[in-house]
């Protein structure tokens, strides 16, 4: 299994887990056509496509997706907020797991200023247990048995505050994504030993300093740490062999 990267920040986001037999979309934020290019145009090994939330950079080529005879599992709220009806849009609900193709998928529910956002437990025998989290300032859950970690580190507070953002946009950030200092809390808050790979995704352009952020979660981790980017490929497994 591998889990290729679309593209990761405000500008879109688009990821894939994939072996090959099959693969699952995650998020649906960049354009149809690099989803298509990632999976060197065989979308029939597509097994669906998972949704965190309804903004653009989440969302954006759906309607393509749903068109393309793809299945889409979203909160009901996020689905709404999509803007149209789909046959191929699968309502899932927080905390109880659903199944596309080999992945098992618990949703669960995050911080973040839209309409039911989700994040994703994902569970593959390659993989093992998979967390995808998102576009939220904080977590109110841990997680057993983790084996490799998506997630946001968005922005440093220090950056944050010394740049040139008003004040609404500094507290807009701050209210719906996660920061470094918050993504740091969470992981000591929950239990490594098994982790493989911990993937920093979605850093803001202007708040964030990716050798940095990836230099402070490696030293208190001790785990292999990836800052995603655009057509990245990471082998993605259990364990590192």
């Amino acid at each position: 299994m591998v889990l290729k990267v679309i593209n990761s920040n405000s500008a879109g986001n688009g990821y894939i887990l994939e072996n090959d037999q099959e693969a699952l979309l995650i998020e649906g934020g960049v354009k149809f056509s690099l989803i298509k290019q990632a999976l060197n145009f065989n979308i029939s090994k597509v097994s669906g496509c998972i949704i965190t939330h309804e903004h653009k950079d989440h969302c954006c080529s759906v309607k393509d997706i749903t068109s393309a005879g793809i299945k889409v599992y979203a909160s009901a709220g996020t689905i709404k907020g999509f803007g149209f009806d789909s046959h191929r849009f699968n309502a899932v609900t927080s905390g109880k797991m659903f199944q596309v193709g080999s992945f098992k998928i618990i949703p669960f529910d995050v911080q973040h200023d839209c309409n039911e956002p989700f994040g994703y437990l994902i569970n593959h025998p390659e993989t093992g247990n998979v967390l995808f989290l998102t576009d939220t300032y904080y977590v109110k859950y841990t997680f057993k048995d983790l084996n490799n970690i998506i997630i946001e580190a968005n922005y440093s507070e220090d950056i944050l505050e010394d740049g040139g953002y008003g004040d609404w946009l500094k507290n807009r950030v701050i209210k719906s994504h996660m920061s470094l200092g918050t993504c740091k809390d969470f992981l000591r808050a929950n239990d490594l030993r098994k982790v493989n790979n911990i993937v920093l995704i979605h850093l803001s352009d202007s708040n964030s300093d990716a050798i940095k952020f990836q230099q402070d979660i490696k030293e208190m981790t001790c785990c292999n740490v990836t800052v995603a980017y655009k057509n990245q490929v990471i082998p993605f497994l259990k364990t590192p062999f």
